[in-house]
């Protein structure tokens, strides 16, 4: 099954260290966003970046990595979006949350129907 239409995009970029209750503040906005029934999101983290601290953030030698960038994009309607966003002012102490308008294209699973 295929469904399309508008909806929007948040793109949320912090640095790995940063929690929230104890826990990484990525794994805490991915299990609201499953509470608030929004129908996606995904973590991304990253090699190198930097923000308004202009630290630029990147694997230190030997391997051992410091506060990578992470960003987790969400997409859902705007409707669900707008019940996120307070939350997100509350969790995100310190980052960037863009959000977008974007056309979505959504295969869905149909329970007894398998792709061959």
């Amino acid at each position: 099954m295929k469904l399309q239409g508008r909806a929007k995009m948040l793109r949320i970029y912090f640095g790995e260290d940063d929690r929230w209750n104890d826990r990484p503040l990525y794994e805490a906005i991915v299990k609201k966003c499953r509470q608030l029934d929004i129908a996606g999101a995904t973590v991304y983290r990253g090699f190198e970046g930097y923000g308004a601290s202009t630290l630029i953030r990147h694997p230190h030698f030997l391997g051992r990595t410091g506060d990578l960038p992470i960003m987790v994009q969400v997409i859902d309607t705007e409707e669900k979006i707008k019940t996120l966003l307070p939350v997100l002012d509350e969790m995100v102490s310190e980052g960037l949350i863009a959000m977008s308008d974007v056309e979505v294209i959504k295969y869905v699973h149909q329970e007894g129907v398998h792709a061959k």
